[in-house]
């Protein structure tokens, strides 16, 4: 990882891949990352976080995470999109 150090991955097996893949990763935010926020040199910041793109990208098969987040993802996919929706199971 290079934003912290030392760093720690999880890896989980994925039987339909047949290898390991990587759900999340921790680690020690390394200085020169928290130096532009005007942080102190002796402060030390825990990074920690599952990487939960990952395996929604393996189930509905989506090749580039720029297909599941950011500015050119398609509106039309999201909203027919088979995950769970919550706007208008609201109002029932």
């Amino acid at each position: 990882n290079p934003y912290t150090e030392p760093s720690m991955e999880i890896f989980g097996y994925h039987p339909d891949l047949g290898k390991w893949t990587e759900l999340g990763n921790s680690g020690m935010f390394r200085p020169e990352m928290l130096r532009p926020m005007g942080l102190p040199e002796d402060v030390r910041v825990i990074a920690w976080g599952l990487s939960l793109e990952r395996p929604t990208m393996i189930k509905y098969r989506i090749k580039k995470i720029k297909e599941l987040f950011g500015h050119k993802i398609s509106l039309e996919t999201t909203q027919n999109s088979p995950l769970p929706r919550l706007d208008n199971r609201l109002n029932h």
